[in-house]
């Protein structure tokens, strides 16, 4: 029996609120200063369970692809992410990242020659502004590198999402798969430049050692197949807006777990984004939303859609 769509809408949820816990485990739970193993450890063991899950290889010149795609969607991002996450408080650095679907808007119109719908921009441009009054009146004093980490980590994500709407997906792959092959592909982009800069691996402790098996496994492998299945259930419209979860979900853990300050002007900010999240799930005017099977790229499809304003990768 098929899922009905609010409860699709509400397991794909759980992607984006798992990746908002990122900076509370990482900041609470890892060892310091160490981006690359962090970013290696949450990456390269997902990969390799859903590449062993979908039983699928790259060919051809998609050995090729994967790898670009892999470098900049977890081989860059992860590690940028990591480094934001160690030196900002938890949730400041999704202001940047909250910027991210503008910034591929723009790579598109240039790129792919797609045009943003009014609707999806206005709606976007609500929930930056919610995650911006969250995350800012707690910022307190913002740290340089952080922050360009931050931006760095945006700016990647950003090229990564726009190449992959760019080349799809070859005839026959799903979404595990693809995404299986970026993961690996990053973790193995990863593994020799940890290694060359952190060096040996550190001692791990047991809360050190559950942190890196969540990331991994349910912040990663489970919170990535559960995203890409919504992408192929719901319209992209509606699994875009699902993304300011992630630092509103960082935020109330912030106040709620971590002592951070949540004062009334983080409270609108929260009310605004998480009504841009709702505003979002309507469905299309005059298009079919898609109720099973794996999501079907627009061009294959014969269509030009209006660009994907918050693409899955952004909230990684």
């Amino acid at each position: 029996m098929a899922a009905t769509r609010p409860t699709v809408i509400a397991l794909t949820a759980l992607a984006p609120v798992s990746w908002g816990t990122t900076y509370a485990v990482t900041t609470e739970f890892l060892p310091p200063d160490r981006p690359l193993f962090t970013a290696l450890a949450r990456a390269l063991p997902a990969g390799l369970l859903l590449l062993a899950l979908s039983r699928v290889l790259p060919r051809g010149v998609w050995w090729v692809k994967a790898a670009v795609l892999g470098a900049l969607n977890i081989g860059a991002f992860f590690p940028l992410l990591f480094l934001s996450a160690y030196r900002m408080p938890g949730g400041m650095a999704a202001v940047v990242g909250s910027l991210g679907p503008l910034l591929v808007v723009g790579l598109s119109t240039l790129l792919l020659g797609q045009r943003p719908t009014a609707r999806s921009v206005l709606t976007g441009a609500v929930a930056a502004f919610g995650v911006s009054l969250v995350v800012l009146e707690a910022a307190g004093t913002l740290d340089a590198l952080g922050v360009l980490a931050a931006v760095a980590a945006t700016a990647s994500m950003s090229a990564g999402t726009v190449l992959t709407q760019r080349w799809g997906r070859p005839d026959g792959v799903g979404p595990l798969a693809l995404t299986s092959w970026q993961l690996t592909a990053g973790g193995l982009l990863l593994a020799p430049l940890a290694l060359l800069v952190e060096g040996a691996p550190p001692a791990l402790d047991g809360p050190a050692v559950g942190g890196y098996l969540y990331l991994a496994l349910a912040n990663t492998a489970l919170a990535y197949w559960l995203w890409f299945r919504g992408i192929g259930r719901l319209s992209a419209t509606q699994v875009t807006f699902l993304g300011p979860l992630s630092p509103l979900t960082a935020a109330v853990i912030g106040w709620a777990v971590l002592g951070e300050a949540l004062g009334p002007v983080q409270l609108v900010g929260m009310a605004l984004a998480f009504g841009a999240t709702l505003a979002g799930q309507r469905a299309p005017r005059g298009r079919r939303v898609a109720t099973h099977g794996p999501f079907s790229l627009a061009s294959k499809n014969g269509r030009k859609d209006s660009i994907d304003l918050m693409g899955p990768a952004l909230r990684r």
